[in-house]
């Protein structure tokens, strides 16, 4: 059973390391694979994401018994008129049951946050998008890079 946990400011060196993990961002190697992460950009992202979210933003992450496992998210994106999903398991903590369990947790949260549907873009080759579907998204379109999926 995963927590949800608002982190900390000192508790970003955890998704400096999700996204800079190789593995753990191979899904996302249609748009450039690991992301830069650095120390000096840490206050900033934590003061828009966790403090002025403007309730257009949520971020949390997802722990178990042993630590932090992964982060959930999401944002609103004028592309869609709408929120952007996000759910990303460490690499060393896939096929545990984790990715869905994330991905209940934040559709249970926009829903308590009176959103009314969730959005994901996911590039083609992705097999996260069995797992979506598998949670009630339906894909909105495609394109040649990605397919977008919604869950009202």
């Amino acid at each position: 059973m995963l927590e949800l946990v608002t982190p900390s400011l000192e508790d970003m060196w955890f998704r400096e390391k999700l996204l800079a993990d190789e593995e753990t961002m191979s899904y996302n190697h249609a748009w450039g694979g690991t992301i830069p992460f650095p120390k000096e950009k840490w206050e900033e992202w934590y003061d828009r994401w966790l403090i002025n979210h403007e309730n257009i933003r949520y971020y949390r992450y997802l722990k178990d018994e042993n630590g932090f496992v992964g982060e959930i998210a999401y944002h609103y994106d004028s592309e869609y008129d709408g929120y952007v999903a996000n759910v990303i398991i460490f690499s060393m903590n896939r096929g545990k049951g984790y990715g869905t369990q994330g991905l209940e947790l934040l559709c249970k949260a926009a829903r308590e946050k009176g959103i009314a549907a969730l959005y994901d873009d996911i590039a083609i080759d992705n097999t996260a998008i069995k797992l979506f579907i598998k949670h009630g998204f339906y894909e909105e379109y495609r394109t040649e890079d990605k397919i977008v999926l919604k869950k009202i």
